[in-house]
């Protein structure tokens, strides 16, 4: 049995290294407590009945806190103070060809969904690249 235990721990390594998800290492570490088990037992439903449970236990009580732990935060760079901010466009828009639109007191290269002609009011929704994706406000 010992044998079989360390193939499942192989087996969940490998799609552990795979996804990264915090998963599957939970079961890893249930895994080679019963592989370790196994040499002194030999009942293969307390096996894997510790298995179940150690990894199961361990998934419900440490992931949460790792994954919080672990989570890399996004950082704002100052270009996205930009998003929400209003401008006016001092080149047409259209959806087949970009314009440009002076937001911040900076000219923008700006696409659009639709057509927005010199003058009109806008509005900055994102930031693609460098050019600004606008919507045209009343």
């Amino acid at each position: 049995m010992v044998w079989i235990w360390l193939g499942i721990v192989i087996f969940l390594i490998f799609i552990e290294v795979i996804t990264v998800g915090l998963t599957t290492v939970w079961f890893v570490i249930s895994g080679f407590v019963s592989l370790i088990l196994s040499l002194f037992i030999d009942s293969i439903e307390i096996e894997f009945s510790v298995f179940v449970l150690l990894g199961v236990l361990l998934l419900i009580t440490t992931r949460p806190y790792l994954v919080k732990k672990l989570h890399v935060k996004e950082s704002k760079t100052n270009l996205d103070r930009v998003i929400g901010m209003r401008g006016i466009v001092t080149e047409d828009i259209s959806n087949l060809a970009p314009g440009e639109v002076k937001v911040d007191g900076k000219r923008w290269t700006a696409i659009s969904d639709g057509d927005i002609k010199v003058g009109s009011k806008v509005e900055v929704l994102s930031i693609i690249g460098v050019k600004i994706k606008v919507k045209e406000i009343d």
